[in-house]
């Protein structure tokens, strides 16, 4: 276990170079002129002077190629920059904002797994009976939906209609203090979107894997043996069909991502989408390598883990990969 995470670091490695060099590229070939967003509303009436010595400041009068490994070197020394934008250090802005993020999409993920896998053991237990029919037609309507529609949906529906639960933000408005209960209240909206438009994927996958394990040969065993059927269910079907499902949590990992940002920007939730979206529109380079390299990491982790509890679950894989 402990090699193939150290291969899969070692290869990750010029992956997330490739992908920062990819960033300042794509940033330097875009119409929008990062000089003209730092300066705001001044820049209209500042002289080309001050424009350029502004450009000198800001480091973006450089070659490409300059940039980024002036930014790649101080990176690598701890020193990821200052956001333009933002107008402060780029650490502290994904600091403030990581933790926010890490919570909607953790709580999310477990919704979507846990409902998944529930839901798709009790549609593949009677397939072609009502409840499977109905799970599986919701299941690939939501596929179609896009998280921002359905956060949409959900703030008329139990924010404007209802009015059960807050419409967006971390707390009430007339609360100056972050409480556990405020969160947790203002966290049931935007985690319930991001987990259900994640859900048809676990659903499906469970559903298929554990209806094709009921049909296999140890199961049919198990049955003959006279185990009960819940025994058999849960513990003969479920595991061999979770299998298929694990190969699933890494590469929901980049939609999850893309999920949350816009869960977080119709929700106004303080997560890193606000600061994502300034740091595209107004080309700050600092802040965008580091929330793509922050989003790479993720995605090359969870493949690993993935790799690792496919392993796990199943000895016969082993630890080569």
């Amino acid at each position: 276990m402990g090699r193939m995470a150290g291969r899969r670091a070692l290869l990750a490695v010029p992956v997330l170079a490739a992908v920062t060099f990819g960033v300042f590229a794509v940033a330097a070939a875009s119409p929008f002129d990062p000089v003209k967003a730092y300066a705001g509303t001044a820049g209209l009436t500042a002289s080309q002077e001050n424009l350029d010595q502004l450009r000198a400041n800001l480091g973006v009068d450089q070659p490409l190629v300059t940039r980024w490994w002036n930014w790649l070197t101080a990176a690598l020394g701890g020193d990821l920059g200052d956001s333009a934008v933002m107008r402060q250090p780029v650490a502290d802005v994904i600091g403030e904002r990581l933790g926010w993020s890490v919570l909607l999409a953790a709580t999310a993920f477990a919704v979507a797994v846990v409902l998944g896998t529930g839901l798709g053991v009790l549609a593949a237990r009677r397939p072609g009976r009502l409840l499977d029919r109905c799970v599986s037609s919701a299941a690939y309507t939501l596929e179609a939906a896009p998280a921002f529609w359905l956060g949409l949906l959900a703030i008329w529906l139990f924010a404007l209609e209802f009015d059960v639960l807050p419409a967006g933000g971390l707390t009430d408005a007339a609360s100056d203090t972050v409480t556990p209960g405020q969160v947790a209240t203002h966290l049931v909206l935007p985690a319930a979107v991001l987990g259900i438009s994640q859900l048809p994927w676990f659903f499906l996958y469970v559903r298929q894997g554990v209806a094709d394990a009921l049909d296999e040969d140890p199961v049919r065993g198990a049955r003959a043996r006279g185990l009960r059927e819940r025994t058999v269910l849960l513990g003969h079907a479920l595991r061999s069909g979770m299998l298929p499902m694990l190969t699933l949590i890494g590469s929901r990992v980049p939609e999850l991502i893309t999920g949350a940002l816009l869960v977080e920007t119709v929700f106004s939730w303080p997560g890193i989408a606000a600061a994502t979206v300034q740091a595209a529109t107004s080309v700050d380079f600092p802040l965008l390598a580091a929330l793509t390299v922050l989003a790479t990491a993720a995605v090359v982790l969870g493949n690993l883990l993935s790799d690792l509890l496919y392993a796990i679950a199943d000895p016969r894989v082993g630890f080569d990969g």
